[in-house]
């Protein structure tokens, strides 16, 4: 199976980068690398059920097993002890990247009510973008009874570049829906 914006990536968008960046190294060429998704359980970890459903959610949405993550250290503000489940995350890679990635922008964004594009500073200053949703009900793929509670996430685009601009052109390229307005 040929991924769609995996061939769009090679056959138009590389080159169209090259151009632009004046760039003579193939291998500096900005790239997507990998696409996280995390949710962070907060109060819900503490219940195994509902954190069991927000992981199957999230398998679901990226269609790749999600793992539940824990905390590293014990915080006693937070009521948080060393190894207690805190949240549930995965990471795609390869042509599931890309087939999720495609799904975003075609079918999921476009179902987020009021949505006027993605914001612009998103950007770590390392050439990654990260932006959040509110709830998982906009991905096509998960249904209303199936969900114990609504929850939120983060996704995050790792490039392989260094430089704002560079991966900013590339989202743009792929076709990340941007907010109108200055850069």
């Amino acid at each position: 199976m040929v991924v769609r914006l995996k061939e769009k990536y090679a056959n138009e968008i590389r080159p169209a980068l090259v151009s632009e960046f004046d760039i003579k190294n193939p291998m500096q060429v900005p790239g997507l690398e990998k696409i996280s998704i995390s949710v962070g359980a907060g109060e819900e970890a503490k219940d195994s059920k509902i954190l069991q459903n927000i992981q199957d959610t999230i398998s679901l949405i990226a269609g790749q097993h999600a793992v539940v993550t824990k905390a590293k250290k014990s915080i006693a503000g937070f009521k948080l002890r060393e190894d207690f489940p805190i949240g549930v995350k995965v990471t795609l890679r390869g042509d599931r990247m890309y087939t999720f990635l495609d799904k975003l922008i075609a079918i999921t964004l476009p179902r987020v009510k009021d949505f006027r594009g993605l914001p612009r500073n998103g950007f770590d200053g390392r050439g990654n973008y990260s932006f959040g949703l509110d709830e998982q009900l906009v991905f096509p793929e998960v249904k209303f009874d199936d969900i114990i509670k609504t929850h939120g996430m983060n996704i995050t685009f790792v490039t392989t570049t260094e430089d704002d601009k560079e991966a900013f052109k590339l989202l743009e390229l792929v076709g990340i829906p941007f907010e109108k307005g200055r850069a």
